[in-house]
């Protein structure tokens, strides 16, 4: 099953936070298990010491009074460290043997030569086992010898304590352990909840959002106060992808209703006159008149599909360039001349510096339907009784061009986005009422495919666009880079 991003969060802390604290605990079990054991051979390896100093002492003046005082001494220190103490004599014969509750004759104990070898040759003997057998029980084992004023061995004493003297401290130790870890485990789980919540709820406020995105609702927005950095610039991103999608959403709408406005009128006026002349309202004198508008409106037709197309094959990198040099400067002069009558009906004063011979490289075709756009734009836009200034120079390695007409001019609030794909800057432009908003989002491509940069600036009553075109290199420098290829080839 699928589960949601809160539970794999919570799931994570959970179990990072078990496995630590398993670790911990073994760790932790480890050395205190080390610490006990440490401890309590050391309490026996004493306890083993004292014993047989007191043997030596009493064997060395044995009487029936000092017999009696060393069994009560055995047995207080059996008693006094919870041990086992057993005496034995040079051959392993037991001879007492004391616990913590009586003290006895252990005449039917013998501990093996095997382990009275070791304590003899070490001075010392220490294991955890039944000392051959002789103890009823695994215990933990400490062996010493009692020493005479000669040197001599006199017998040996060995000191037990039972696996469960040790183990039993360890269990107490365990449960103080496991309490500890359940409330520290309770309350991580706790804090982890909580985390996991305050990451997740964000994410939860997106996923909203994006369904609300999915009806057609782009005014929601996601707060970006989360605590957080990355969530912060993830909200961050998705309010700006959603201001994104409405602004596109509008263009959207826009475009459409661009598009059938201007498709409906001139087929409109297309069918009209059709009609006329077949029903014979509009007279056979008249035909090549009406048939002249007919024509103007399908070529208007195709420019807007060829705008359309064009921008499509743009968005999908399809827009290919077949660069070649020509001369900028006269193709712009001819472009210029094409508005002759325009410019004349709306009395504009013209004003073109164009340097001579500025070969550039690029496509000529698009770079032609850039500079027209321009053009047209600023014919269709310049006052009457206006001016027109064009302006094309080289400008280090690129050309640098600019068309600017007084007019209107474009609003601030218009300018980021007269490129966008589908605007229309109706409100500003009011005489616009013609295309789908795509011309300048072509040129700006166009230009950029180039290798070159577009502007706009409109202020003081006058709007200026200019961009840069790399210039082609001389042909000496052209012809010396094809040698060049040839030798090296």
């Amino acid at each position: 099953m699928k589960k949601t991003f809160f539970v794999k969060n919570f799931l994570s802390y959970a179990s990072i936070t078990l496995i630590a604290l398993l670790l911990a605990g073994m760790a932790f079990f480890h050395q205190v298990n080390r610490y006990s054991i440490n401890e309590k051979q050391a309490q026996l390896k004493q306890v083993a010491i004292n014993a047989a100093e007191q043997t030596a002492g009493v064997l060395e003046n044995y009487n029936t009074e000092y017999d009696k005082m060393y069994q009560l001494v055995l047995l207080f220190m059996a008693k006094d460290s919870n041990v086992s103490i057993l005496v034995t004599d040079t051959a392993g014969a037991g001879l007492v043997q004391a616990d913590g509750d009586s003290v006895d004759r252990a005449t039917d104990i013998t501990v093996p030569a095997a382990v009275l070898h070791r304590v003899d040759a070490e001075g010392y003997y220490s294991e955890v086992g039944t000392l051959g057998g002789a103890l009823g029980e695994s215990s933990y084992v400490v062996g010493a010898r009692a020493v005479g004023p000669n040197g001599d061995v006199s017998a040996f004493v060995f000191v037990s304590a039972s696996g469960a003297a040790v183990t039993g401290m360890l269990r107490h130790v365990m449960r103080t352990f496991v309490v500890i870890v359940s409330i520290t485990l309770v309350g991580i789980l706790l804090m982890a909840y909580v985390t996991s919540s305050r990451i997740t709820r964000p994410l939860k406020t997106m996923s909203n959002a994006a369904k609300a995105f999915a009806q057609g609702d782009f005014s929601v927005r996601v707060p970006v106060d989360n605590e957080c950095d990355e969530i912060d610039e993830l909200s961050l991103a998705f309010n700006n992808m959603a201001g994104s999608l409405e602004q596109l959403e509008e263009l959207t709408r826009g475009f459409i209703g661009n598009v059938s406005h201007e498709f409906k009128t001139p087929m409109t006026t297309i069918g009209g006159f059709v009609d006329g002349m077949l029903d014979g309202t509009i007279p056979a004198g008249q035909h090549d008149k009406y048939l002249h508008i007919i024509s103007e409106e399908v070529h208007r037709l195709s420019r807007m599909v060829v705008r359309m197309l064009d921008a499509a094959k743009i968005q999908s990198g399809e827009l290919l360039l077949a660069p070649a040099p020509f001369d900028f400067s006269e193709m712009a002069s001819q472009i210029i001349l094409s508005f002759e009558q325009k410019l004349d009906a709306k009395r504009v004063e013209v004003e073109v510096e164009f340097a001579d011979q500025l070969i550039v490289m690029g496509d000529r075709d698009h770079v032609f339907r850039a500079v027209y756009n321009l053009i047209d734009n600023a014919v269709k836009f310049v006052d009457e009784g206006g001016s027109l200034r064009l302006h094309a120079a080289q400008d280090g390695a690129m050309c640098a061009f600019s068309v600017a007409n007084t007019g209107g001019g474009i609003s601030a609030d218009d300018l980021p986005h007269i490129f966008d794909r589908f605007y229309k800057a109706d409100h500003s432009r009011s005489r616009d009422r013609t295309g789908a908003g795509l011309g300048l989002y072509i040129v700006k491509n166009i230009i950029n495919l180039h290798g070159g940069d577009i502007s706009v600036r409109s202020d003081g009553g006058e709007t200026e666009f200019s961009f840069t075109l790399p210039l082609a290199q001389p042909k000496k420098s052209r012809d010396k880079e094809g040698d060049d290829l040839t030798k090296r080839s």
